[in-house]
């Protein structure tokens, strides 16, 4: 399969050098040829670089791309880009929404930033995708490859870099937006969204930004009650199925419409000293509240009354609980020149006040009863010192130093009420520790000829956990006290670009990342209704990858490039869930895996009006090692599809704008051993292909409304919950 692939990437190199070399010689440059402007990208070095000379695979995702499509979260903008793997079960209220990279599964193997900041939740690796809303981003910068040697933990599959927007000139924005399934209850119903911004660009020194935004859905019933006992014979209405497994189940109801409201302001200012020397600051907050109307049961006995429970299933398997999650981010920055070197200085706080959820007890009814509130206050802390300055002849040095702080104090307490989050009684779970970062970084670009530039980096982290403790009240041999530990990672990467010709940028790179175990693996030990005990483990080692990859791109005439990559992956140290007894799963560094692949791209522009595009991405993932579950060697990795396909267009011509993607993912595996194979199955994460479409028209320069529709051939998957249905939108927008 390797041989095969690299044989492939050799053909296209290749044929692509040659039609490149023969375009070359045939077609003499013109003199007062329009020169076209070259797009700037700072991910893939840390320092501002052409797109076309930026070492790895990058993918720009504009502010235009964004407008252009019916985007209502900010990872949907990435969900047509190859290599990417966005992951949204049930639309906006989805709690678990990620974005992973080539194969590398989970958020917290694939660094998300903002404005340069991680994101990343310090407790558990995940992002908060809807605290970051569309409106507000310029670009979105997607690096692919190992980039620890930049950015440390977290950059296993790469590196998103959502850039938002300031303003140039004085700007005010109105939007709003509704929709709703096109059968009620089968996708977000009665989504409403409003936003407003405000820029200013005051005296040629000052810039400031705010916006607002709000969202509110009724939701739909995507948390389905299925179980495994079978319903009496006196009780109809239950559908026979099967778990993702296969295993007989019967549908008896679901936890009602889960209803969700974000809302989130952002400020941002900069001032100018000199065209050279800049302070920046920004606040983003957001704040997410979700609940459930009320379940549903889909059970009667022979009167033709509601049946709520039945031998061992009790009422409280229709309950879930109301939850919800505040989110500050505060990012200062300086930028400076001093001789030939630009300095940057970047300090940052990342708090995220609560995460809450309330769990009904299994004696509880719909009416009230006990339960148990969970609360995950996390905070972070960044410093990072950034110094680029040009050495000798042909070299440009990039080094600097890092900082990194975390703490968690997670905490269970008793409800009197279910139903009511402030019934507040007894702790009765307490976890809390500690990590810290120190880092330092060097990059090295050397010009070694004007169309052969190489690259040489690495970055040395020491990492350090402690004042690790957990109290399980009541329980014997708690409280735990966890001693400090420490570790280190050295994370190297090499990388060569060669432009033969002006069209033609031939890639390669190689390297190793790595992440730390979060403080959620490290601490958090959580026992379930079932009496399972999912404990953490404080000796955890932290997993590391190595990686190459390489790549030509390639413009052919006008308006048209292709390009194709061929990347490989090695990871050790996994950290997986090992079941030690009936009732325990512990948490270990059991695993080694691999993946391999390639990515297709293709794009065609006529002039500024009408873009067509399409990108293919192959994946073979395979688990080498795996002592938590020996029957997991040889199976595909966790939520690696093996295929995705996207193809799509959009046009702009005079006032009307219109766009069209479709997007095809195979089937994705959530058990190590993929014994997942049932499809169509509530917990399965089945292939499916939709269409989405937008038409838009601007009856003036500062107005444009619009009609969108997702899911436009009402394809019926499930991505663990049921994905959403047909959805109609109508939006309108006013800029001055």
């Amino acid at each position: 399969m390797r041989v095969r692939f690299l044989l492939l990437v050799l053909l296209i190199l290749f044929s692509t050098n040659t039609f490149a070399e023969e375009k070359n010689s045939a077609e003499p440059v013109k003199k007062g040829k329009e020169t076209k402007l070259e797009e700037i990208v700072v991910t893939a070095t840390r320092t501002e670089k052409e797109l076309d000379s930026a070492p790895g695979s990058v993918n720009v995702v504009t502010k235009k791309d964004v407008e252009k499509r019916n985007i209502q979260t900010i990872d949907e903008a990435l969900n047509t880009t190859a290599g990417v793997v966005d992951s949204r079960g049930k639309g906006m209220m989805d709690k678990m929404a990620n974005v992973t990279l080539r194969g590398i599964s989970g958020q917290q193997r694939t660094l998300v930033l903002t404005d340069g900041f991680a994101v990343n939740s310090p407790y558990s690796g995940s992002v908060n995708w809807n605290g970051i809303v569309p409106e507000d981003v310029e670009k979105i910068e997607v690096v692919k490859g190992p980039f620890s040697s930049l950015y440390g933990g977290n950059a296993m599959g790469g590196v998103v870099n959502i850039i938002t927007k300031m303003p140039e000139k004085r700007e005010f924005t109105v939007k709003g937006v509704y929709g709703s399934s096109w059968h009620r209850g089968e996708a977000l119903d009665d989504l409403k969204k409003f936003y407003v911004s405000y820029g200013d660009k005051i005296e040629e020194k000052l810039r400031l930004f705010l916006s607002y935004a709000n969202n509110t859905t009724n939701g739909y019933p995507a948390d389905l009650n299925v179980q495994s006992s079978k319903p009496t014979t006196s009780i109809t209405g239950w559908t026979a199925t099967t778990s993702n497994t296969g295993a007989k189940r019967y549908l008896i109801g679901d936890k009602g419409d889960n209803e969700w409201r974000n809302d989130s302001i952002a400020f941002k200012a900069a001032y100018d000293f000199s065209p050279t020397s800049r302070v920046k600051f920004s606040f983003l907050r957001a704040t997410d509240d979700w609940h459930y109307d009320g379940p549903h049961t889909y059970l009667q006995n022979a009167s033709g009354n509601e049946v709520w429970s039945y031998g061992t299933v009790k009422e409280s398997s229709f309950i879930a609980g109301a939850g919800g999650s505040e989110w500050n981010m505060y990012n200062m920055g300086l930028e400076t020149e001093i001789s030939q070197a630009k300095v940057k200085l970047s300090l940052g706080y990342l708090d995220q006040a609560t995460y809450w959820n309330v769990t009904a007890d299994s004696s509880a009814t719909r009416t009230g009863g006990t339960g148990t509130v969970s609360d995950t206050p996390t905070t972070a802390y960044n410093a990072d010192l950034q110094v680029t300055v040009p050495f000798l002849d042909g070299h440009i040095l990039t080094f600097g130093g890092v900082f990194k702080s975390a703490k968690l104090d997670s905490q269970n307490n008793s409800l009197t009420n279910w139903g009511d989050e402030d019934t507040t009684m007894a702790l009765t779970y307490q976890s809390k520790g500690k990590d810290r970062t120190y880092a330092v970084f060097f990059q090295d670009e050397i010009l070694l000829h004007e169309k052969l530039t190489a690259y040489v980096g690495f970055r040395q982290d020491w990492w350090e956990t402690y004042d690790g403790y957990v109290n399980q009240i009541g329980t014997a041999g708690y409280p735990k006290i966890y001693s400090t530990r420490s570790d280190s990672s050295f994370s190297p990467k090499g990388a060569l670009v060669y432009k033969p010709f002006e069209q033609t940028t031939l890639r390669t790179s190689a390297g190793r990342s790595f992440r730390s175990p979060t403080l959620y693996e490290l601490y958090r030990t959580s026992t379930f209704a079932s009496g399972t005990t999912y404990a953490s483990n404080p000796d955890l080692k932290p997993e590391t990858v190595t990686s190459w990859d390489i790549s030509v791109e390639q413009g052919l005439w006008k308006g048209a490039k292709i390009k194709a990559t061929y990347f490989e992956n090695y990871i050790s140290d996994m950290v997986y869930s090992k079941t030690t007894s009936s009732t325990l799963v512990d948490k270990v560094n059991a695993g080694k895996g691999e993946s391999r692949g390639i990515e297709l791209e293709a794009e065609q522009r006529f002039d500024k009006w009408l873009r067509l595009f399409a990108n293919f991405t192959y994946t073979d993932s395979e688990i080498k090692e795996n002592n938590a579950n020996p029957a997991s060697v040889g199976k595909n990795m966790v939520n690696t599809p093996r295929i995705m396909f996207n193809a799509g267009g959009d046009l702009e011509k005079g006032p009307f704008g219109a766009s069209i993607t479709g997007r095809y993912m195979s089937k994705r595996y959530s058990n190590d051993d993929n014994s997942d194979t049932a499809s169509n199955v509530y917990g399965s994460y089945d292939d499916f292909f939709t269409v989405d479409t937008k038409i838009s028209y601007k009856p003036v320069s500062w107005a444009e409304a619009s009609f969108s529709v997702s899911n436009l051939l009402d394809r019926e998957y499930y991505s663990y919950s049921p994905a959403p249905g047909r959805s109609w939108f109508l939006s309108l927008t006013l800029k001055y």
